[in-house]
């Protein structure tokens, strides 16, 4: 039997990615993408609740290169990968849990912020 472990997300970066490379060179791109949820009627405004999830976004390779080139805070994407959970010991050796989406795919939905200061 297998199994498929996909996700796909549209949402809003919270920060401009930061890339690094690791020790045999490959890119790795890391930011926070804000996802909007909403919910039921609430009965004491009669508006539908809505709620914000954050994810922890990893991109690998070229891929990596281009999110760090072009997108910045506020960038509006999708993208399509999948969830991954890992756990690592902090410095004081305490075991931390993290969740994270590892993207294959990234698409920028609007255009790039334009300089303000021409």
């Amino acid at each position: 039997m297998s199994f498929i472990n996909h996700i796909t997300l549209l949402g809003n970066l919270c920060n401009d990615p930061e890339v690094r490379f690791t020790s045999g060179g490959t890119p790795v791109a890391n930011f926070r993408l804000a996802t909007n949820e909403r919910g039921s009627v609430d009965d004491t405004t009669g508006k539908p609740r809505e709620h914000t999830n954050f994810h922890n976004v990893v991109v690998w390779g070229k891929l990596a290169e281009v999110c760090g080139q072009y997108l910045k805070k506020g960038r509006r994407i999708i993208l399509d990968g999948r969830i991954q959970y890992r756990e690592y010991a902090d410095k004081e050796g305490a075991t931390k849990h993290v969740t994270e989406i590892v993207s294959r795919d990234v698409r920028f939905l609007d255009a790039p912020p334009t300089d303000s200061a021409n």
